[in-house]
């Protein structure tokens, strides 16, 4: 009966969100004309920006959030989001004037005119990270070229060449790559390693231009000592940030800086939004009263010390959890992932902030250019 509820919930889903700003003339006519200011998202990353992916893939319960009490307060079931409602994505779509975006793996037919979600909790920019259970980055670049392929089938290639310059593309990763270094302490070892993390980024940002985008909006690091699930591993007890692990973000984050604007020079006709999610989140972390809320370095969601074992819903290798009793209070959900109002918050960051926290545009200026 749950897995009934579950298809139900996503076959609603897919009805409402494809029957908006989707013209009908474009189901297989050639001479299909998009809104003159329209403008899809296609979105790449983790568990960060996972709207369902991995409900579809053979993966482990670390990597789904298919159960309760994931999704309880939004959608009042559990929709595969990392959180308990909505997920970055969903506001960037909600700004830009979009249906919900839909993940690339919901099963049945797909029309890609708003975009699409490849995004896949777990994922790393490496193919090793969590290898056979996630769907990597470079495996999302080769999804979003077979989505080109059938937007040309359907539109012609002048109409699909078009929607692709216009399009935003979102990319948050890196995260699950550094999930292992953040227990090693040579620092010459970090170097190499974030070099070839932010290659691969770096990779497949080029891929995507050569399929036809020019605008990408990309996260950087938050500060990994803050987060609750790598505080109680590291630390495993309460207490601040840990600034050795936030030294990992940074040096992440300083190379994927210098690394984009090579890009700009590089790359025809390339924009891009650095997006600083390190300061953004720190700030959130730490002053959690000037956000309106009032716990921010403990879980909702979990057990342990900060709540920070990975142990929401009861699916993992720890069974136990606590849920808090006013989610909204809170500026982490569960160990690692933020509720719904914190990505709220930062989406909001995202969209319209100046150039210091989103630059050298923000994403509202790249959607209406």
């Amino acid at each position: 009966m749950a897995s009934l509820q579950f298809h139900l919930y996503f076959l609603v889903l897919f009805l409402i969100s494809n029957s908006i700003l989707v013209p009908t003339c474009c189901l297989g006519d050639t001479t299909c004309q998009l809104p003159r200011k329209h403008s899809a998202l296609f979105v790449f990353g983790d568990s960060l920006f996972d709207v369902g992916n991995n409900n579809y893939i053979n993966s482990t319960a670390d990597n789904q959030a298919n159960y309760s009490p994931y999704g309880e307060t939004f959608f009042k079931y559990p929709s595969g989001r990392f959180s308990d409602g909505r997920v970055l994505p969903d506001f960037i779509a909600e700004y830009a004037e979009l249906p919900l975006i839909q993940p690339y793996l919901f099963p049945g037919y797909q029309r890609y005119t708003n975009g699409v979600n490849f995004a896949s909790a777990g994922a790393g920019a490496l193919v090793e990270t969590n290898q056979g259970q996630v769907i990597d980055l470079k495996t999302q670049l080769s999804y979003f070229k077979n989505v080109s392929n059938v937007l040309r089938q359907e539109l012609g290639d002048a109409e699909t060449k078009t929607l692709l310059a216009k399009a935003v593309y979102l990319i948050n990763i890196g995260s699950n790559d550094y999930f292992v270094p953040l227990t090693e302490n040579s620092s010459s070892t970090h170097e190499k390693y974030v070099d070839m993390v932010v290659g691969n980024l770096t990779n497949v940002i080029k891929g995507i231009h050569k399929i036809g985008g020019r605008k990408i909006g990309v996260l950087n690091q938050p500060p990994f000592g803050c987060i609750p699930a790598i505080k109680t591993l590291l630390n495993g007890t309460e207490g601040s940030c840990l600034e050795e692990a936030s030294s990992l973000s940074k040096l992440h984050n300083s190379v994927l800086y210098e690394e984009l604007q090579k890009l700009e020079k590089q790359l025809k006709g390339f924009k891009y939004s650095y997006f600083d999610y390190f300061d953004s989140s720190f700030q959130v972390i730490n002053y959690p009263s000037k956000y309106g809320f009032k716990v921010g370095d403990v879980a909702c969601c979990g057990s342990g010390p900060n709540r920070g074992y990975y142990s929401c819903g009861g699916k993992r290798a720890v069974k136990d959890y606590e849920l808090c009793e006013n989610i909204s209070e809170h500026v982490f959900f569960d160990s690692v992932h933020p509720t719904e109002r914190a990505a709220h918050i930062i989406s909001q960051l995202i969209w319209s902030g100046n150039q210091s926290i989103a630059g050298p545009y923000n994403l509202k200026t790249l959607f209406e250019e």
